[in-house]
Formats: C-alpha cells, structure tokens, sequence
C-alpha cells in the first residue's frame, strides 16, 4: 500500500485529487493540508511514501517544502503538482529534491502514474516537459555562480517567504511560535545575505524567484 500526503490550498482541488487516489485499491491517503509549513509537519508525523505537493501554497511554497522535506523525510518521495510548465520551475523543484512534476491540466491518469513511478524509484515530468532539455539546463544552471539563496537559514527562508506574502513581524512570530525579535533578526540577516534594502526589494525578489506569483 502507497500512503500519500496531499498539499493543496484550494479545498475544490484536493477534493478532486482525493477522489481520484482514493480511486486506486492500492493507495491511501494518510493527510491533507492547504498550507506549506503544515505540509512539511504532517510528513515528518505521517512519514507518508508520496507527496503531492502545490508549487504555489501560502506559509512557505512548495518548492521550499520540497527541500525541507527531503532534509526531514529522505524517504518520502515528493511530486509537485503545477500549472507552470517553465524549465526554471521543474528544474528548482529537481534540485530541491522532487521526484515528479505534474501539470494541472494532465490528465488524471498522468498523476497516478507520477505516483507509481516515483514509488519505484524513477523521476517522472508531465509531458510536455523534456527530459533532455531538463538536463541540458541543469548542466547549464551548475555553471554558474553560487546562488545567495542557497545561503540562508531554513528559517530565513521562511521569513522569507512569509514576509513576500505580506506578514508582518508579529504575525510570522506566532506562525512559526518564536517572538518578535527573532524575527527581525532573521529578516536582517536574510536582507544582508540576499543584498535587499527595502520590502520593494523584497516583493521584487519574491516574484523573481517564484516565491510568490506574478498574479499576487
């Protein structure tokens, strides 16, 4: 039996992908969030085979999810379910650690077998998405320089993260259960690492990223 972890913030969806996996004998699903930071809770407490994980969630996104989880969980396989086809996005959620990439306009079958064959072990991308050109980018990625991104903090990321959708200080320090303080510090130090100077800087960052989407 599969158990799978389903992240999704819009409940019509999950409900739509629960049905769906609940439609297989040999699959369970053990958990559902709609939330980044919960996700990455419930699997390290359900230790789930699979998640199907949003790219876009509120909390922290999931591509950022997606290498937590796979510090906390390596076990776990991780499959991120997106309406984005761009090269950046798939290779981001490769070398943070997903096995899959699945477009939200597939078909349900394209999903079941992200599930099967990252189960077994196997990487799996929607089609359209290229294989090779994948890893022709990545090739390409890994020559350059080291990204500053890379240097930060599980929690200055998530500072990060929370601070781009718009929290405040208070509001983040009682998400993440540390004070007010702690939270400036992290956000001093992850505006250094990163050389921001303002929110603008910030919002700018975030939406080139793809921390946050354009659409925000």
């Amino acid at each position: 039996m599969t158990t799978i972890l389903l992240a999704d913030d819009h409940r019509i969806v999950r409900q739509g992908l629960r049905a769906l996996l609940e439609a297989e004998p040999d699959f369970s699903l053990v958990g559902e969030t709609g939330d980044g930071l919960e996700a990455i809770q419930l699997a390290e407490r359900l230790q789930p085979d699979v998640i199907v994980l949003d790219l876009m969630m509120p909390g922290i996104n999931g591509l950022e999810a997606t290498r937590q989880i796979g510090d906390n969980c390596p076990q776990t396989r991780v499959i991120i379910l997106s309406m984005h086809a761009d090269e950046a996005y798939v290779l981001e959620a490769l070398r943070n650690g997903a096995s899959g990439y699945v477009l939200k306009d597939s078909s349900a079958d394209d999903l079941v077998r992200a599930v099967r064959e990252v189960e077994a072990g196997r990487r799996y991308l929607s089609p359209p998405l290229s294989e090779r050109a994948i890893e022709a980018y990545t090739r390409k990625a890994q020559e350059a320089s080291l990204d500053p991104y890379e240097e930060l903090t599980n929690r200055e990321r998530e500072v990060l993260h929370m601070a781009a959708e718009g929290h405040s200080s208070t509001e983040i320090a009682e998400r993440l259960s540390i004070s007010s303080r702690t939270v400036e510090t992290h956000r001093a130090n992850m505006m250094r690492k990163l050389d921001l100077h303002s929110q603008t800087d910030l919002i700018r960052y975030a939406l080139k990223r793809g921390i946050i989407p354009m659409e925000k």
